[in-house]
């Protein structure tokens, strides 16, 4: 599990007062944004208000309770998958049902079915090689035993992830998470419940709308701040972005502001300028925090399928992306997806996306993913 979200002995944080709003012209900035960047003030939205607290403090709820929530939250898990169990799992069943051996046409359909479920062909071939190795050890001779061996394989492929994504915040705050992905993936949606989090563990969390490309997205993370009572840093849709991220850094230098979560623009992963956009974003905030930004997350729709490796390995090679989340998971057959992004990419799967609720935006466990996953259709 993530250290990020441990809980703090402090109270949320107050409400802070915005400042006065500066309404100026826009400035280009070139590399030397850091001169010029004074010439457009921020806006910044206060995201609670004094007389109403938008998530009130929950009581602690009792050692009794706790093993019956976390049934339930398994159990949402089993019914988002439920897409992905039916066309991967179930088949599985179908085809295991009845048969005495593991013969050619029985690995032939199972390729077909690992395919369709979108785990992709080197993934496939991955584990239908480990299933010819251990018939031919004679280590494996039962169909009704390959689902089993085929749970085992898969999760071996976590195994060297599973470490690298159990990190903790900083010890010199502020934590500044990054987040980029293209457009229509859920990127804003998931900043908005990733601060959520982060305030429910007591940390401070102030937003940056650095996609200024987009009016609606600088709209978008403002209600969320407001949501979740956080504040958010803003300036006009058209200025760089890269000036909106040296104002907040000035704004929230003296507030001490625990997490800093940067939303960027997410036009098509293919356009050379967004990539180049990235690049300078991040060596802007690299300047303002010394070792910033912490992580860099990319966003990505399991809807997409195959695209999303496409997309992870474009933007890694822009800005070296040290965290993945996967979103619609709970709208999609293809959630092979998970399995196979995690064996072709060296980057940490640190979230999944189930559901519009809060709580749906899950910390990737990955025995409790397989274990839902695999779980009888009777379950459901």
């Amino acid at each position: 599990m993530l250290g990020w979200f441990n809980k703090k002995n402090k109270q949320k944080p107050s409400v802070k007062s915005p400042p006065e709003e500066l309404v100026r012209e826009s400035v280009e900035l070139d590399e030397s944004v850091a001169n010029d960047a004074n010439q457009v003030s921020p806006q910044v939205d206060s995201g609670k208000t004094p007389d109403k607290e938008v998530f009130p403090e929950q009581s602690v709820e009792s050692a009794e309770k706790q093993p019956e929530k976390q049934h339930g939250l398994f159990k949402r898990l089993q019914e988002r998958l439920g897409k992905t169990r039916h066309s991967m799992i179930t088949r599985l069943d179908r085809l295991f049902l009845g048969k005495k051996e593991i013969d050619a046409e029985l690995l032939e359909d199972l390729e077909e079915i690992l395919i369709t479920a979108d785990l992709g062909v080197n993934t496939t071939v991955d584990l239908l090689d480990d299933v010819r190795t251990k018939v031919s050890r004679q280590e494996l001779n039962d169909p009704q035993a390959l689902k089993q061996a085929l749970k085992e394989r898969i999760l071996s492929f976590f195994e060297g992830y599973a470490q690298p994504a159990d990190i903790t915040m900083v010890p010199v705050k502020p934590f500044v998470l990054m987040v980029v992905g293209v457009n229509g993936v859920g990127k804003t949606t998931t900043i908005g419940k990733l601060a959520n989090k982060f305030v429910e563990s007591g940390n401070s969390v102030l937003l940056v709308a650095a996609d200024t490309f987009r009016a609606a997205a600088i709209d978008q993370l403002k209600i969320w701040g407001e949501r979740v009572g956080v504040d958010v840093v803003a300036k006009q849709p058209g200025v760089d972005p890269s000036s909106v991220i040296y104002d907040a850094m000035d704004y929230a230098a003296p507030k001490g502001f625990d997490v800093i979560i940067i939303d960027t623009a997410g036009r098509l992963h293919t356009k050379v300028n967004l990539m180049e956009e990235l690049k300078k974003i991040k060596r802007v905030i690299n300047k303002k925090v010394a070792g910033a930004p912490h992580e860099i997350m990319l966003i990505l729709d399991a809807t997409t399928g195959q695209n999303s490796i496409s997309q992870a390995k474009l933007f890694n090679e822009a800005v070296d992306i040290t965290g993945l989340t996967l979103t619609k998971l709970d709208g999609t057959a293809k959630g092979g997806i998970v399995i196979n992004i995690c064996h072709e990419m060296k980057i940490p799967l640190r979230f999944i996306g189930i559901g519009e609720k809060m709580e749906d935006l899950r910390e990737f466990d990955p025995h409790e993913f397989i274990e839902a996953l695999f779980a009888g259709e009777q379950n459901d």
